[in-house]
C-alpha cells in the first residue's frame, strides 16, 4: 500500500505527463492527434481530455471495468493497463464548511481522486455502435451534408446575434467564407461544389465570431494564431459527425505551443467553443434524423429461394445461440419466427399441391383422427 506521500507524488507525475504532451504539440500531426481526442471526448473536462491523450492518443470510447460489463456486455482483456481520469470527490457539507466556504450548496467538490477506465480497443464483447457511428452512414449522402449546413446557418440566424448570408465565390478573392467582427457576420461562398467544404468553412467563421470578436480576449492575436484555432474547431466539428478531415491543413502551432499559459488558454477556448458546435450540430442532426440507424432493407421473404430461406434461417439461429443482450436476442427470435412462417407455409403448399396432383397417393392420418376410431 503507497504511503501519501507516494501516492500524491503519482497524481502529480501523472499530471505532468499531460502537461509535457500538451506541450508537445508543435507540429500539425501531433496537433491532429490532440483534436481528434478532443472531438471523441469532449463532454469530458479539459483537465481529462490532457489525460486521456497522454496516456493513449488511440483511445475512442472509454469507460470503467464494470461499466463495460453491465451496460456494454463487454469484459476488460486480461492484463489491460487502465487509463486514469481525474473523478470528483464530493462532499456533503457541514454548517460549518458551508459557512467557511460562504455557500448555501449542500455538497461540493472537496478533491479528486484518479480512476482507471478502459478503451473499447482493451475489451471484447458485443459490438459498440453510437449515434456517430448513424451519422457518419447518412453524410455519405451529400445531400444530408447540404441539409446539416442550412440547419446550423438558419439555426445562427435566428437564435444568436450573428448574421449569417450568402455571396457568389467569384467575390471572395479565393476564399470560401469570412467573419466580419464590426457587424458581427458571417459570409459563406454559397456556390462552393463541395457541401463538406462549405460546412466545414461555416464552422470555421463561427469559431472565429466566438474566438475573435470585438470582446474576444484573442482578438489581437496574430493572424495564424487566429487562423489555427478556428481550423481546429472546424476540425473538432467535422471529426465528430465523422466527416473525412484527413486533407485538412492546420499549420503548426509552434509559434504559441512553447508558452505554457498561452497553449493551455488557447486550446481551452478551443475545446469550449468545440463544445458549443458540437451539441448545436448534435442537436440539429437528432432534429434531421441523421442519428437514426440506417434501416435494414427489408427482404420480401417470398420473393427468396428456397436455399436462401434456409440460409437465412441458420445464420440467425446462430445469431441467436451467440447473442447474450436479451432485447437483441429478442429481435432475432422474431426475424426467425418469420423465417420459420414461411418455411412452413411453403411446405404446406407444396404438400397440399402434390396431394390433388397424386390423389392415389393416402395421406396420413392424423393422431387426431386414429384416436377416434379406437
Amino acid at each position: 500500500m503507497p504511503t501519501k506521500e507516494e501516492a500524491e507524488e503519482w497524481k502529480k507525475q501523472l499530471v505532468d505527463n499531460a502537461e509535457q504532451q500538451i506541450l508537445n504539440l508543435t507540429d500539425s500531426d501531433k496537433f491532429k492527434n490532440y483534436l481528434n481526442t478532443v472531438a471523441k471526448f469532449h463532454h469530458y473536462s479539459a483537465r481529462n481530455i490532457d489525460l486521456i491523450y497522454s496516456q493513449n492518443p488511440e483511445a475512442t470510447q472509454i469507460a470503467g471495468f464494470k461499466q463495460w460489463k453491465n451496460d456494454f456486455n463487454r469484459s476488460v482483456n486480461k492484463g489491460e493497463k487502465g487509463i486514469r481520469i481525474a473523478a470528483p470527490i464530493i462532499k456533503k457539507l457541514t454548517p460549518e464548511d458551508q459557512k467557511r466556504l460562504d455557500t448555501t450548496k449542500e455538497k461540493a467538490i472537496v478533491g479528486y481522486r484518479y480512476i482507471p477506465v478502459f478503451d473499447v480497443s482493451q475489451t471484447s464483447g458485443e459490438p459498440v455502435l453510437s449515434a456517430k457511428d448513424f451519422v457518419k452512414e447518412n453524410l455519405a449522402d451529400h445531400q444530408n451534408v447540404t441539409s446539416l449546413y442550412n440547419a446550423f446557418k438558419d439555426c445562427l440566424n435566428q437564435q444568436t446575434n450573428l448574421k449569417v448570408s450568402e455571396v457568389p465565390l467569384a467575390t471572395l478573392n479565393g476564399a470560401k467564407g469570412y467573419f466580419q467582427p464590426s457587424t458581427n457576420e458571417i459570409v459563406i461562398g454559397g456556390d462552393e461544389p463541395d457541401n463538406a467544404l462549405k460546412l466545414k468553412t461555416l464552422y470555421h467563421e463561427y469559431a472565429h465570431s466566438q474566438l475573435h470578436g470585438l470582446k474576444s480576449a484573442f482578438k489581437d492575436r496574430p493572424r495564424a494564431y487566429q487562423e489555427t484555432q478556428a481550423e481546429a474547431v472546424a476540425y473538432v466539428a467535422m471529426q465528430n459527425i465523422g466527416v473525412d478531415t484527413s486533407n485538412y491543413s492546420l499549420g503548426y502551432v509552434a509559434t504559441w505551443a512553447k508558452d505554457k499559459a498561452v497553449i493551455h488558454s488557447a486550446l481551452s477556448e478551443i475545446q469550449q467553443v468545440s463544445n458549443k458546435v458540437i451539441e448545436l450540430s448534435d442537436g440539429l442532426t437528432k432534429q434531421l434524423g441523421l442519428q437514426e440507424a440506417p434501416k435494414e432493407p427489408e427482404h420480401d421473404l417470398k420473393k427468396l429461394s428456397a436455399q436462401e430461406l434456409n440460409k437465412s434461417y441458420q445464420g440467425l439461429q446462430q445469431q441467436i445461440q451467440q447473442a447474450t443482450n436479451p432485447h437483441k436476442k429478442s429481435k432475432l427470435q422474431n426475424k426467425l419466427n418469420d423465417v420459420h412462417h414461411e418455411i412452413s407455409n411453403r411446405t404446406q403448399k407444396q404438400l397440399t399441391t402434390f396431394s390433388e396432383q397424386n390423389p392415389g397417393i393416402k395421406q396420413p392420418e392424423s393422431e387426431l383422427d386414429q384416436s377416434l376410431k379406437r
